[in-house]
C-alpha cells in the first residue's frame, strides 16, 4: 500500500508538465497526495473495500485538480484575474499594464496603449 501512494504521487510529480514558477507542479503533486490519501480512505470504506483502487483514482482526480490550480495560479487554463503591475500615466490620468506575453502595453481596460 505505502509503495503504491510514493509510486503514484511520483507519477504525478514526473507527469506535470515544467513551468517557471513551479506552482503547477507543487500543487499537483499536493493534489495527488490529497487525493490517494482521500481515496484510499473512501475506497477501504465504501463499496468493495479496494484501498488501493481508492488511492489511484484519487491521485489521478487530484493530481489534475492540483494542475489546473497551479496553471490558473501563472495566469493560464482560462484565469482572468491576471496579477499584473500596473503603472500610472500621470499625462492622461489612467493606468496602464505591460503585457509579457504579447510584449505591448495595454490601458487598464484592455485596450491598447500608444
Amino acid at each position: 500500500m505505502k509503495t503504491t501512494l510514493i509510486a503514484l504521487m511520483g507519477v504525478g510529480v514526473l507527469a506535470a508538465a515544467c513551468t517557471s514558477t513551479g506552482n503547477v507542479e507543487r500543487n499537483a503533486a499536493g493534489g495527488a497526495a490529497l487525493g490517494a490519501i482521500a481515496g484510499a480512505v473512501i475506497g477501504n470504506n465504501v463499496g468493495s473495500g479496494s484501498a488501493g483502487k481508492g488511492a489511484a483514482i484519487g491521485a489521478a482526480v487530484g493530481g489534475a485538480a492540483g494542475a489546473v490550480k497551479g496553471c490558473r495560479e501563472d495566469g493560464g487554463c482560462g484565469a482572468s484575474n491576471v496579477n499584473r503591475r500596473q503603472y500610472y500615466d500621470e499625462r492622461t490620468g489612467r493606468y496602464y499594464y505591460y503585457d509579457a506575453r504579447s510584449g505591448r502595453y495595454y490601458w487598464e481596460d484592455g485596450a491598447p496603449r500608444s
